[in-house]
């Protein structure tokens, strides 16, 4: 759903794909490449909120703010299931593990990674490839080549998935039974284990 709000409404970019379960209200801009999931909320009713291109907000999330702000989310940042973000900047390419909470006035480093369940506090500056951990959140050690690179190669699959989205995502009746013929997902994605050992 999107919403107008007061003389506020939504831009968003053609190649972005927003659930229709998702509720995007006023003042909000989503540049190119971007998927809203289900349930995400992204609230511009009190502030701007900007994606920028290739941003991913997950299912059940919600971005605002106090009145007055204006929030970027920059280019490749990628927001984890149920995150919240108010009123907090996210630099590029960074990750917000499941169910974090980044709070007012913080600001992410760029392909800094904070991991679930993790409370940022409010006005908490987080440099640059940090890896950031627990409540309250703490630094823990410096973001490496290797994780950043799966971290990307992750935030890839969810610029691709609004293309995905527009071509093959439909409502449908449930089947009542397994088909024969059902197809097999493919296995395009590692853990991070995984790509770490090469398999």
């Amino acid at each position: 759903m999107i919403y107008k709000f007061k003389n506020h409404i939504p831009v968003i970019h053609p190649s972005s794909f927003v659930h229709p379960q998702a509720a995007i209200t006023g003042n909000v801009i989503i540049g190119k490449d971007c998927y809203i999931g289900p349930g995400a909320a992204i609230r511009g009713d009190w502030g701007e909120i900007i994606l920028e291109d290739g941003v991913n907000v997950q299912e059940n999330c919600t971005v605002h703010m106090f009145p007055g702000k204006s929030i970027t989310l920059k280019t490749g940042a990628h927001v984890g299931h149920g995150a919240i973000i108010h009123g907090a900047n996210l630099g590029e390419n960074c990750l917000i593990g499941m169910n974090a909470v980044i709070m007012d006035d913080a600001d992410i480093g760029a392909e800094s990674i904070i991991g679930a369940l993790a409370f940022v506090k409010a006005e908490t500056k987080i440099p640059k490839r940090s890896l950031v951990v627990g409540n309250p959140a703490k630094i823990i050690k410096e973001v490496s080549d290797e994780m950043i690179a799966w971290k990307t190669a992750g935030t890839r699959l969810y610029q691709q998935l609004p293309a995905d989205c527009h071509e093959s995502l439909q409502v449908v009746e449930p089947l009542r039974e397994i088909p024969k013929n059902r197809p097999v997902q493919e296995d395009f994605y590692k853990t991070l284990q995984e790509f770490k050992s090469g398999k």
